[in-house]
């Protein structure tokens, strides 16, 4: 059992845990850039290049990442990595915890995204793409001139969510040794004993972020669409 309970101490703690903050943005960034490169491959590659075992492959690679718990895909990258690539004789076992969370997570995003990115590329009207090829476009040319700026205008919301998912999932990166937020937490705990404190100053900053970000996406969705109101209040 920990000590009394302070409320005192929340704001306390909150300071010392926002300090952490960057290398919580930090994985979730980077992550996110590489998990949209990741996911636009995964939905582009099978529709460009029509080879079966690609396709087969992607399946493969999505059915298995939202099959599995982030947890275990972190361990895996984590302990698996190191070991598959002493075979060919690099040693990454020294590299710092924080580079297999982005890993993971970019791999993880990347799973996410692409499903994302292959309902919204069903999304767009057939008759754009016929017309691209009519006007003497290449497969490439249509998928991202015409194709992929419109998906990503009609993924956005479902993005958006995954982004703020992938925020949540990082407080796991301590579990392999990175002082996050809540790797920064659980030393607190540690030291203190006053858990609860830690995890409702903890719960406040996430919260904060999560409104924050829910504001951010809002904004940008009313940007993307503005040509959409446009045209609606014109044809109106």
């Amino acid at each position: 059992m920990g000590k009394a309970f302070d409320p005192m101490l929340i704001i306390e703690f909150i300071p010392t845990l926002i300090h952490y903050l960057g290398v919580t943005l930090q994985i979730l960034v980077v992550s996110i850039l590489l998990g949209l490169i990741i996911g636009i491959a995964a939905a582009a590659i099978p529709r460009l290049f029509k080879i079966p075992i690609l396709n087969q492959l992607v399946i493969l690679y999505v059915s298995f990442i939202r099959g599995t718990p982030i947890l275990i895909q972190l361990f895996l990258v984590f302990y698996g990595l190191p070991a598959v690539l002493m075979f060919v004789n690099i040693d990454i076992s020294r590299m710092e915890a924080i580079y297999f969370v982005i890993v993971t997570y970019a791999i993880s995003n990347g799973a996410g995204f692409a499903e994302i990115f292959r309902g919204a590329i069903r999304a767009v009207d057939l008759g754009q793409t016929e017309a691209a090829y009519s006007v003497g476009m290449t497969s490439s040319q249509n998928f991202f001139r015409i194709v992929l700026p419109q998906a990503i205008r009609i993924a956005f919301p479902n993005m958006a969510n995954s982004v703020i998912g992938s925020l949540k999932d990082t407080s796991l990166a301590f579990t392999i040794g990175v002082m996050d937020m809540m790797g920064r937490g659980d030393t607190l705990i540690a030291s203190t004993a006053h858990a609860l404190e830690v995890y409702i100053s903890l719960s406040v900053i996430y919260y904060v972020i999560v409104i924050l970000l829910e504001k951010l996406f809002r904004l940008s969705e009313k940007h993307f669409n503005r040509h959409l109101t446009v045209d609606v209040a014109l044809a109106g």
